[in-house]
């Protein structure tokens, strides 16, 4: 069976990548920037800083702030806005997934046209976005260097997963000198969800020896760093190292796609304005206990990634292993315990539980579940 391969041309890691991404985005021959971030790294002078760097190259920018953190049809309208006013001809996202998904809605539509929700689902543009350069802060979402774009419609308080070849970015940059000052809950978070990623990829139906690859050797550097980047935020190694386990993660996932825990994190986010990563990271034992029944040798496998001696381990016991290893992890960087934490209601659950079913992440699951059964895990969430 064929597979094709998604990930941007150009991907710079490591400290220092910044400056030297400044000098390819001249060479690229572009004369005006929309940057999308968010309000917090607006007020903190991240975006001036960035704005400061283009000007260096003779490039102009202008700053768009509106980035939620669950991006809505609200913000890449207002941000398309600017960029059609202002005669931008690139994006420059900078932050994290909310910022890059919001970057890849203005561009699409900017090349498309109509709204966003007109892409939602599987390659439903005709042509590539706007160019779009993604400037990465967080190690977390792979969002800058993926296919994926998640955007909240308000008026149905639905997550729509839009996965579209044409919103890959152009260039990728991961400098971990962006990254050392983010407070330990997003620090937690998002590795958190860096490791759903790759746990999803790996089990999901589309795995292939390459994507096989990336999801270990994620999951290995997020057992062995998570908990330092979150405990010494300046821990640069720490940093670094979990910058490179969620790109790893990103090209695990942006080929293989998700599961079931993104379907269902996508209406948590959705109905309840909630974080995506502590969502997933509440999930994500749940979903791959119901998953363990057909894919227990490839749990051990993620079991041995996260340090586990499944040495004499059946599948079925290494799972068991695994499941318990994240379950450590997530309490050990103080991750919530359960849905009722974080304020979702079982009134709820068969309304997340259908839209969860709509989801293009769920495709891919190991294990196809029905209505019944998504609501059953939801409840074992809490």
């Amino acid at each position: 069976m064929s597979s094709t391969f998604f990930i941007p041309a150009v991907n710079m890691m490591g400290a220092g990548s910044l400056e030297e991404a400044m000098v390819a985005i001249r060479n690229y021959g572009f004369k005006k920037a929309l940057i999308v971030t968010d309000a917090g790294l607006a007020k903190f002078g991240v975006a001036a800083k960035i704005v400061d760097l283009l000007g260096q190259q003779d490039i102009a920018a202008v700053v768009f702030d509106g980035a939620q953190p669950n991006p809505t049809v609200g913000n890449v309208e207002k941000g398309l806005e600017l960029l059609k006013s202002s005669n931008c001809d690139f994006v420059i996202s900078l932050g994290g997934g909310s910022s890059h998904d919001c970057a890849k809605g203005i561009a699409l539509v900017a090349a498309n046209g109509g709204k966003i929700a007109d892409y939602e689902g599987v390659d439903q543009s005709g042509k590539p976005q706007l160019p779009l350069i993604s400037i990465n802060t967080t190690a977390g979402t792979a969002s800058e260097m993926t296919r994926f774009c998640i955007i909240t419609d308000e008026s149905r308080h639905v997550k729509m997963a839009i996965v579209d070849r044409n919103v890959t970015p152009l260039l990728s940059v991961n400098d971990p000198g962006l990254m050392v000052a983010k407070p330990k809950g997003l620090t937690a978070a998002t590795g958190m969800d860096a490791l759903t990623h790759a746990v999803e990829a790996y089990v999901s139906t589309a795995a292939t020896p390459i994507t096989d690859a990336c999801a270990l050797k994620a999951v290995e550097l997020i057992a062995t760093n998570l908990r330092n980047a979150v405990a010494n935020g300046s821990d640069i190694t720490a940093r670094e190292n979990m910058a490179y386990a969620q790109f790893l993660a990103g090209m695990a996932f942006n080929n293989a796609s998700l599961g079931y825990v993104h379907a269902m994190a996508h209406q948590l986010g959705g109905f309840y304005d909630l974080p995506h990563g502590v969502c997933n990271a509440v999930l994500l034992p749940h979903v791959e206990s119901f998953n363990a029944s057909v894919c227990p040798d490839r749990l051990r496998d993620i079991a041995k990634a996260m340090g586990v001696n499944v040495t004499g381990l059946s599948a079925e016991e290494g799972a068991k292993a695994a499941l318990a290893a994240i379950r450590t992890l997530s309490k050990d960087i103080n991750i919530p315990s359960g849905l009722a934490e974080l304020g979702a209601k079982k009134e709820d659950i068969p309304t997340l539980a259908t839209n969860a079913l709509k989801d293009a992440c769920g495709l891919t699951n190991p294990r196809p579940a029905n209505q019944a059964e998504i609501e059953g895990i939801f409840l074992a969430a809490f």
